[in-house]
């Protein structure tokens, strides 16, 4: 038996997985343990947990793996400074104690940090290193169905890449070009971010969102920012960015070509400016996207495209890829991000290291990302008595049904089944769910359960089986990663007067026989759903088939705004206490809010801050 341990972090999103035999065993980020979302720190909780899951102790494991290189990102930092001194020197002076302290020497700091999980942990020689861009790249081509396929990677910044271009076949990968900070397409897209008053590497959801309810008017300006060539390789002009060695992403160029300050989250409100500069971010982001998938295509001839890095998470970006048939098949990994690299660098010391053997999952070998913790029912009846949670306990069949039945009531339900979520997205294990036929849902959801802006969409689950009858597409997307439009014959055509309508005017106006998650461009966010990867949501959407007629769920994370998605009973416990929802289903336990003691409730509404 051979193990590796993978680990990310002191960027953002740090999580570690385990692989035994090339197989993935777990994976979690730390933000679930610690509820610090995107905590960058050394993930202790997620190592204790891969290594609790798997069994073995960390003086068992083979390699240990980390997914870059921290003499490199030094390197960088290095360089742009003088490149850009004497400017920056503020910025330098905050980064340099810590890079002398932890960072230059990681691989001693991190030694030491591993052996506090392990005294019999003896030596720092089964401790390596992956490239920031190849754990990304192997992070999404290995788990993939493809025996061949080229990988496109982009995000904000690895060592020295932000965009990368690799080809893999078999059990290898390679990386054919570059490009180099600081031309970055994901610090770009983060830089619109804060200029919109969102959290940067956390807000770029609500950007992408946003984005429908404006025009484009913006794009010809952006385009003074970024030269895009014909095959999507691009330069960002850097007058007009602070981000390579400053303390903000913008500066005052920035602001003088678009005529405003960045919007204060505190004081200043969402205005239809914010709406068309999201319009017209994302259309030149989907517009490179594009590019460069057209020119790797020609290139390569290969017909298989596998996507990870930040920007990969923008599904919209993806939706459109597909629906130009650039590929024959696209697969992008569901921890495009950062966490997802702790997983690729353990699988590219597997595979290109160690030349092992590759076995192709037709399906690919994600197992639907549920990769987490899971708790028995017996840690959930202890957890929730110890808590003073009132609850019901059903046979599998009634908990079906009553849940269902809570659904087409308009109930709002917390979800909290089996294994964790790895990766942004929940996807039918930590979820919190809703009916997709109320036009009431999107609205309350946004406002009584997640505390966010009612502008935010919210993502259909749907019936694999029933995907093409209800959307626009004709392949699975079980990890959320695809956005198409609503099937026309499920939509409700405007009438001329609320086309006039601008910005979050549309907001609540009913487009499809599915409101709830049909988006205010007819577009939607998709997760189908398989029997054989998660069988108990499936068979909850089934029975709300059977009563509805209507194959959907609306699925949101488990959480508020600002808080990562919940981890334990507790967790679900507290969410619950804490918001309006009305019942919580967790293992075979049902909880009815009016049945709870009052003295148990929480105020969520300020708890956590704005993302």
């Amino acid at each position: 038996m051979s193990s590796i341990l993978g680990i990310s972090a002191f960027y953002h999103d740090s999580a570690a997985c385990i692989l035994i035999d090339g197989k993935i065993i777990a994976a979690a980020q730390e933000e679930r343990f610690t509820r610090k979302k995107h905590d960058p720190r050394y993930p202790k909780n997620a190592i204790n947990f891969v290594l609790n899951y798997s069994n073995l102790k960390l003086s068992e494991i083979d390699q240990i793996v980390f997914f870059e290189k921290p003499f490199l990102k030094f390197e960088r930092l290095l360089e742009t400074y003088v490149a850009f001194a004497p400017r920056g020197f503020t910025s330098f002076a905050k980064a340099m104690p810590l890079w002398i302290k932890e960072k230059l020497f990681q691989k001693n700091f991190l030694f030491n940090k591993l052996k506090e999980h392990d005294k019999n942990y003896g030596s720092d020689k089964n401790i390596f290193f992956s490239d920031h861009h190849l754990s990304h790249a192997a992070s999404a081509f290995f788990p993939s169905p493809f025996k061949e396929a080229v990988i496109l990677t982009a995000d904000g910044v690895g060592e020295w890449a932000t965009t990368t271009v690799a080809v893999g076949k078999d059990n290898n990968l390679e990386i054919k070009k570059e490009i180099h900070f600081p031309h970055s397409l994901g610090l770009l897209y983060s830089a619109f971010t804060y200029y919109a008053g969102f959290k940067v590497n956390s807000g770029e959801y609500k950007l992408m969102g946003l984005a429908p309810y404006g025009e484009p008017l913006y794009e010809d300006k952006i385009k003074k920012l970024i030269d895009i060539k014909d095959d999507g390789t691009f330069r960002l002009d850097q007058n007009y960015f602070n981000y390579a060695t400053g303390l903000t992403m913008t500066n005052k160029n920035f602001e003088e070509l678009f005529g405003q300050k960045p919007r204060d989250p505190a004081k200043d409100k969402i205005t239809q400016f914010h709406m068309d500069l999201a319009s017209s971010i994302q259309k030149v982001t989907e517009e490179i996207m594009i590019k460069l998938a057209r020119s790797i295509r020609k290139e390569y001839k290969i017909g298989n495209l596998c996507l990870a890095g930040g920007v990969a998470l923008n599904c919209v970006a993806n939706g459109k890829i597909l629906k130009e048939k650039i590929f024959d098949n696209i697969w992008i990994q569901p921890a495009a991000g950062d966490a997802g690299g702790s997983l690729g660098a353990a699988l590219a010391l597997w595979y290109i290291e160690q030349s092992n053997i590759r076995k192709i999952n037709i399906n690919d070998d994600m197992q639907g990302s549920y990769l987490g913790r899971e708790f028995s029912q017996k840690e959930i009846e202890e957890e929730l008595k110890n808590l003073g949670a009132e609850f019901d306990i059903l046979e599998y069949d009634d908990l079906i049904n009553k849940t269902s039945e809570y659904l087409s009531n308009e109930k709002a339900v917390g979800w909290f089944q089996g294994r964790m979520e790895f990766g942004p997205r929940a996807l039918g294990g930590r979820s919190i769910l809703g009916d997709p036929r109320s036009d009431k849902m999107q609205k309350n959801l946004n406002l009584k359960v997640k505390y966010r802006e009612s502008f935010r969409p919210f993502a259909p689950s749907v019936l694999a089986e029933d995907l093409l009858e209800w959307f626009d597409i004709n392949v699975e997307t079980p990890y959320m990663l695809l956005v198409a439009n609503i099937n026309s014959k499920k939509k409700i055509q405007m009438t001329d007067q609320q086309n006039k309508l601008f910005g979050i005017e549309k907001l609540n106006i009913k487009r499809s026989e599915i409101p709830a998650v049909t988006h205010v461009d007819y577009s939607a966010r998709i997760q189908s759903v398989n029997k054989k990867t998660n069988k108990r949501y499936y068979d909850l959407i089934q029975k709300f088939k059977e009563k509805t007629g209507c194959p959907v769920l609306v699925n949101t994370s488990f959480n508020v705004r600002g808080e990562p998605i919940v981890n334990t009973p507790t967790d679900a416990f507290n969410c619950f206490m804490g918001t309006e929802l009305d019942y919580l289903v967790i293992g075979n336990c049902i909880l009815e809010k009016n049945k709870q003691d009052s003295k148990l409730k929480k105020d969520y509404s300020s708890k956590f801050e704005l993302d």
